[in-house]
């Protein structure tokens, strides 16, 4: 029996918009992946500081929910770079389809890489002014 056919263009959609809560990882793996659910519990943990430490800075509060959407930028590349041979040899045995990945993807990628890298410039620039100067900077 042929099994559904999972898309390497979609994948890196959903890891690029929704990464940060692990929807791509649902999509790939289904309910039983583990990093899906660790990527979901960022949302609980973004709560519990917010919820210990209320007079802390936003940065801190959100911190779980940005290192998971980083997280999701670098797995969107690392999937989307992948050899469509490879990507069918690891999700698409039973398919009976082949992938076959096009300018779409090229560009997703491209601003992945733009997006992804222009957040974690800023927040490790965020982090630093937080932890040297105490924030007086912003």
């Amino acid at each position: 029996m042929p099994t559904a056919h999972i898309n390497k263009t979609l994948t890196s959609l959903l890891a690029f918009l929704v990464g940060g809560l692990g929807v791509h990882r649902f999509y790939l793996r289904g309910s039983k992946d583990l990093w899906a659910w660790v990527h979901l519990s960022a949302v609980p943990a973004a709560l519990l500081v917010a919820a210990l430490f209320p007079d802390a800075d936003r940065f801190y509060k959100v911190l779980p929910l940005i290192v998971s959407c980083l997280v999701g930028f670098l797995e969107a590349l690392v999937l989307g770079l992948m050899s469509d041979e490879q990507w069918d040899a690891a999700y698409n045995v039973g398919s009976g389809q082949l992938s076959g990945s096009n300018w779409p993807l090229a560009l997703l990628l491209v601003s992945t890489l733009m997006l992804g890298a222009g957040i974690l410039i800023a927040t490790i620039s965020r982090l630093f002014d937080l932890l040297y100067t105490g924030g007086s900077y912003g």
